[in-house]
């Protein structure tokens, strides 16, 4: 496609104002959720919803003629003929935030799994991981329907492949979690119940598109965007506060964070009357770490308290069984420290408490 200038200088000045606002209406949630520290997933929601109330502002004044409509997002949407250009790149991202203005289904459908899937999967990874993921499963949505279109010059846009990328994540890293969703009755379903159901429904759109059913729905974007994210969730995840694979019931997405701290600190085990690992197996405590034991035994009763002290303990220590390196995972009775190797050399602390 030939070099495409931007829309942005034969915008009028409402135009132009429109613009801004929908910009704002979608970067402040994001930013307020980074700065206050609440919930990344809770900020995109938001950020979809105040964007779609934005796009319905902007359609009500085209229809009083008041702006051209395709020309104000067309600086915006996601063109494949013309990412060839990387001036063109940044609409990977924003058409993202972007959606159909009168297919309010669409939005919806995007927000309950950005909601409902989003806030149980940060909880999971943490909210810089959980970004990352976001991004993947954005960009990835965003390239499989640019390399499947590469000569196409219809607009595309959506964040329904980061929705499915959040799918495909989940699904990789804790598919037996059960999580409140509207499969026919609103009821905590499995993870990998809702992320193979969509997955394989898309798979049948895309093939019943491909043939011939027509459709103006970007069914590879949805794919890629599961794919994506899928397939790196392991390498995202590694050292993350909860191991993939765990099975404990997984967090609600009605939960709050203050409730799963609570739950962790009220099942952690109490080092008062457990002993260190070398001492347990006659053997000397390593000089860096007598420090480091004595601040965990003296102040570790909270959970935030006891993860810090255990990571420093891993960071100066080696596994007392095979000289080997050592971590530290999150369980849902509090921070462990095992041998990277093989967990059954180190596993500590015990989850029996000793008795005298």
């Amino acid at each position: 496609m030939a070099t495409v200038p931007f829309a942005w200088p034969a915008l009028s000045l409402l135009e132009q104002a429109l613009i801004v606002g929908w910009c704002l209406a979608v970067v402040l949630p994001i930013g307020y959720a980074i700065r206050s520290r609440a919930p990344l997933s809770l900020g995109i929601v938001l950020a979809v919803l105040f964007g779609s109330v934005m796009q319905a502002l902007i359609g009500a004044a085209y229809r009083m003629d008041l702006i051209q409509d395709f020309m104000l997002w067309f600086d915006l949407v996601l063109i494949p003929g013309r990412m060839n250009d990387p001036r063109w790149w940044h609409t990977a991202v924003t058409a993202g935030f972007l959606h159909a203005q009168f297919d309010l289904m669409h939005v919806l459908g995007n927000v309950v799994i950005l909601a409902l899937v989003g806030v149980p999967l940060e909880q999971r990874l943490g909210t810089k991981r959980y970004a990352v993921v976001y991004a993947i499963g954005l960009l990835g949505g965003s390239l499989a329907w640019t390399l499947a279109n590469w000569e196409s010059i219809t607009p595309a846009w959506g964040a329904s492949g980061a929705a499915f990328g959040l799918l495909g994540a989940y699904l990789a890293g804790w598919p037996r979690d059960e999580i409140p969703f509207p499969l026919i009755l609103i009821r905590p379903w499995p993870v990998s119940l809702i992320a193979l159901l969509y997955f394989a429904l898309e798979i049948a759109r895309w093939w019943a598109a491909e043939g011939g059913a027509g459709g103006n729905v970007a069914h590879m974007a949805h794919l890629g965007g599961f794919l994506a994210t899928y397939l790196t969730l392991p390498l995202v995840a590694r050292g993350g506060p909860v191991a993939t694979g765990v099975v404990d019931g997984g967090p609600s997405g009605l939960s709050t964070l203050r409730g799963r701290r609570d739950a962790i600190k009220s099942s952690m085990v109490n080092l008062t009357n457990v002993d260190d690992p070398w001492t347990a197996r006659g053997l000397p405590v390593p000089k860096r770490a007598r420090g480091v034991l004595t601040s965990l035994y003296e102040a570790s009763d909270e959970p935030e308290t006891r993860l810090a002290w255990f990571e420093q303990l891993a960071a100066v220590v080696r596994c007392p069984e095979c000289a080997g390196d050592v971590g530290v995972v999150e369980r849902k009775n509090g921070p462990r420290l095992q041998c990277a190797d093989d967990p059954q050399h180190l596993d500590w602390p015990p989850n029996e408490e000793a008795t005298g």
